[in-house]
């Protein structure tokens, strides 16, 4: 769902200067210093749970990453550890491995035909078999490359990451030229601020649609379950794309925030030899280019990261990943902790139900008298199973704990 050579999006709350700030890290669109073209891409269906959502991948759908430049400006503006320091955990999990947590071995199954279409069988299905629940995932390419970040943070704008990227796209017809690397920064951005509930919420605009949908809302403390089925959906609108990403929320002791969405689409099915990385696959995300393509122009991106303060302080750090569903998930999260006063987990665990056209998808344990209304007034109502993957994965962190989304193997840790 993410990765280096992917792009994202950060939010940061100062305590000390009172004060949140944006940074805008995600792709761009490639093709500065030579003639432009439109990328030439391969099309296919995913089956994702009970839907059947149509991608568009290869080499030439990769856009400019962003990510570790992005990684290094927030540390460099905010970081407290030396920055070879801060890549060496990411270097050791990447070399000794991590153990499959369920949810990313089931995900792994509905995405095989994209994760291993070119060299990903080698890390995720060794043997021939794809990786189960439990079983070591190892990618020592990823910690080579981690190792020429720590050592360059620059190393995919000019340096060995960057030349082996270009090589790539040369023997593969990709888009991605050096100036697009070179040229490359990301940008500093005030966020939206949206008056709720007693807070300030702070979080991106454009695609993400978060403001608005916050803005529409009605009071959910005092209406039933029923009632809060058709004001959530009231406010919700299902426009946008099906991208894929994965979401961090950390806060220290000083009541400092960084909420982190990043993001490779579904990924191109490429991976950059001897590193283990997959090639993003924006180009694809058609919606993610509603002026065209133009070479240098900063890709849209439906993430939005996002925090909440009030008069004494940081209230809630929250953020999500599941593209047309992470407005969902995240207004749905954050209104359950802001308004109904639900503890981070409480509010993740709780059943979801999106929109999508005229279905409407619902987890079980949705309110099922207002979804019998919502049927009788013409809504395709669709009965999900169980939690699923499919609902997005939120993460938070609020004044009565932290939180990851168990859809997505998401876990919350505090530490002393």
């Amino acid at each position: 769902m993410t990765g280096l050579l992917g792009g994202g999006h950060g939010m940061v709350w100062d305590a000390g200067e009172g004060r949140a700030s944006q940074l805008d890290f995600f792709t761009s669109v490639p093709g500065l210093g030579a003639s432009t073209r439109q990328p030439e891409l391969v099309e296919l269906e995913v089956p994702f749970g009970a839907e059947t959502i149509s991608y568009a991948i290869g080499p030439q759908s990769c856009a400019v990453p962003g990510v570790p430049a992005g990684l290094h400006e927030l540390w460099r503006r905010h970081g407290r550890l030396e920055w070879p320091r801060l890549v060496e955990p990411a270097i050791a999990l990447a070399r000794e491995g991590v153990p499959m947590p369920s949810a990313h071995a089931t995900c792994l199954e509905m995405l095989a035909s994209v994760l291993t279409l070119d060299g990903g069988e080698r890390f995720l299905a060794p043997g021939g078999r794809l990786l189960r629940e439990g079983e070591l995932l190892v990618q020592p390419g990823i910690a080579r490359a981690l190792e020429l970040i720590a050592e360059d943070p620059r190393s995919l704008n000019g340096g060995a990451l960057g030349a082996s990227l270009l090589e790539l796209m040369a023997e593969r017809g990709g888009l991605i030229s050096a100036e697009d690397l070179s040229s490359y920064s990301p940008r500093w951005c005030e966020p939206i601020e949206t008056p709720y509930e007693g807070t300030s919420f702070f979080s991106r605009g454009g695609l993400s649609g978060v403001p608005e949908a916050l803005a529409r809302l009605a009071r959910l403390a005092p209406l039933s379950q029923r009632e809060r089925v058709h004001a959530l959906l009231a406010a919700l609108s299902s426009n946008g794309i099906e991208t894929h990403t994965t979401n961090l929320v950390a806060v220290d002791s000083d009541g400092n925030a960084c909420v982190l969405t990043t993001s490779l689409g579904l990924g191109s099915g490429d991976y950059l030899p001897g590193y283990d990385l997959h090639l993003n696959s924006m180009l694809g995300e058609i919606d993610l280019l509603p002026a065209g393509l133009a070479p240098g122009k900063r890709m849209e991106s439906m993430t939005s990261p996002s925090v909440a303060v009030d008069s004494g302080g940081l209230v809630l750090a929250i953020g999500a990943a599941g593209g047309t569903r992470l407005r969902t998930a995240l207004v749905g999260v954050a209104a359950g902790i802001l308004d109904e006063g639900l503890a981070p987990n409480e509010a993740i665990d709780r059943p979801r139900f999106h929109p999508a056209g005229s279905v409407l998808n619902a987890e079980p344990g949705v309110s099922e008298e207002a979804l019998l209304e919502l049927e009788a007034s013409g809504w395709q109502v669709r009965r999900w199973s169980s939690l699923h993957h499919y609902f997005g994965g939120v993460s938070a962190i609020g004044r009565d704990g932290a939180a990851g989304d168990p859809r997505r193997s998401g876990a919350g840790l505090l530490l002393d």
